[in-house]
């Protein structure tokens, strides 16, 4: 499976984790508190084969940088948090950082 694709893979499974924290209740809720250590588990196994092609630096930047955008909409989402002009102007300052580390040629 190509690098970046087990990058996103990792994204993803970190913001279900993430998301489950936030349900867990202060693992105090079984299939929450399962879902966040099978979440977390599986994104960083999934990021450690994808930093086998991909450098540590856009590796990370990358996920946690769209962690933290998937995570914040996610909340909005699930839980009903509050977004505003600031919050979404922040992501996208963000998501464009990430953008740019991606452009500056990281990858090999």
């Amino acid at each position: 499976m190509p690098a970046f694709a087990l990058l996103l893979l990792a994204i993803l499974t970190e913001v279900v984790g993430t998301l489950a924290l936030r349900a867990s209740d202060g693992l105090s809720k079984l299939g929450p508190s399962a879902l966040v250590v099978v979440g977390y588990g599986l994104s960083f196994w999934l990021m450690a084969l994808a930093l086998k092609q991909i450098p540590v630096g856009l590796t990370y930047a990358i996920w946690s940088g769209l962690g933290t955008a998937l995570v914040a909409v996610g909340g909005v989402v699930a839980f009903g948090e509050t977004m505003n002009v600031m919050k979404i102007a922040s992501l996208m300052v963000i998501v464009a950082g990430v953008a740019g580390l991606s452009a500056a040629g990281g990858a090999h």
